[in-house]
């Protein structure tokens, strides 16, 4: 079976891997379609990921159709098409016995910490498949993305009329704005990059942006108290990963504030503690992969026409191909939003 694998930082291989074994209780045996490619990914491949370790065979935005499943399974059945909630969690640390599957104790992703989706097929729980009549592959393998936009949105507990900030316009930041608008709050968004703050007005309807500078966050702040008729943002999501920004995004808090911190970054994170946190009384929170309800919730919304996915996907490549195509992805002068790796 072929598979792809990323032994070290900037070194990917085409291998041949064994057959996975007959699924047992509980498990599905999945054949992947597609394989959708994301900042964790690009991380990993640049050596920046905090949870990747390696060699390892990347993928956890994955398409997939049943094939085949094991004693006890009742959710799918061969044939299905389904979305993967990549986030494999123990079921039994403190953290997942209340219900917080998303940050178990002994969590292993697909693709990060454990071997993921870049092989033609994969034995998983059968319950972390979510079923979906309509979506096609690419649609499905769009899911987790938004699963973890939708994830940080509900940690701010963004509300309507509210005003939401999302710092950094990439796939992550792209998914939060998603959940933002359907909050009601109004949504305005902050990237030093240009081409990513047009995609949001012409393609996502977000028309009130701020294009950062660098050493501009006073100038951005001004900007950000002008939409805000002086209030600031109720929410503050920063999809970064970059420690600086998210340093800074304390100030674009308004007063009684959430910020939510979504990117990840290794680097120390550091502010004046009186000025604004204590001073506005503003509450920072993490947001750590998703919940299976916001798989279904995703799932529903994209069949109902209420998330249009037709602008995510930029850029596909073929299996074969994929590894030629990769570090063109990086490059921000190729436009990429989403690529996505058809394996099957």
């Amino acid at each position: 079976m072929k598979a792809i694998s990323l032994d070290q930082p900037q070194k990917f291989r085409l291998i041949d891997t064994a057959e996975p074994a007959a699924p047992g209780p509980g498990d599905a045996l999945v054949k992947v379609h597609r394989v959708g490619i994301c900042g964790t990914d690009y991380g990993g491949y640049l050596g920046k990921m905090p949870f990747f370790s390696y060699p390892r065979i990347p993928g956890h935005e994955l398409g997939v159709e049943v094939l085949a499943v094991g004693e006890g399974v009742t959710n799918v059945q061969p044939g299905d098409r389904c979305s993967v909630e990549p986030y494999l969690n123990c079921q039994k640390c403190y953290a997942c016995r209340r219900g917080h599957t998303n940050c178990c104790e002994h969590n292993k992703t697909l693709g990060v910490m454990c071997d993921g989706g870049l092989a033609e097929r994969y034995v998983l729980p059968a319950r972390k498949l979510h079923i979906s009549r309509q979506l096609t592959f690419d649609q499905l393998a769009l899911v987790e993305t938004l699963a973890i936009g939708c994830h940080a949105v509900n940690r701010g507990a963004s509300q309507a009329g509210e005003h939401v900030l999302v710092i950094g316009a990439g796939p992550i930041g792209l998914s939060a704005i998603e959940f933002a608008k359907l909050s009601g709050a109004r949504t305005i968004v902050m990237d030093m990059n240009a081409g990513r703050l047009a995609f949001v007005r012409e393609k996502m309807g977000v028309p009130d942006t701020i294009e950062l500078t660098p050493g501009g966050e006073a100038a951005a702040v001004e900007q950000l108290s002008a939409i805000t008729n002086g209030q600031l943002a109720d929410v503050v999501i920063d999809a970064t990963g970059s420690n600086k920004s998210m340093s800074a995004a304390l100030a674009y808090c308004a007063f009684a504030g959430r910020l939510v911190y979504v990117g990840i970054t290794q680097q120390e994170v550091s502010f004046l503690h009186s000025p604004i946190m204590h001073r506005r009384e503003v509450s920072i929170m993490a947001s750590r992969n998703a919940l299976p309800p916001d798989f279904k919730r995703i799932i529903a919304l994209i069949e109902e026409g209420r998330i249009d996915t037709v602008p995510w996907i930029t850029h596909h490549a073929a299996f074969d191909t994929m590894i030629d195509a990769f570090p063109g992805w990086l490059r921000p002068e190729t436009g990429v939003i989403k690529a996505v790796v058809e394996v099957a």
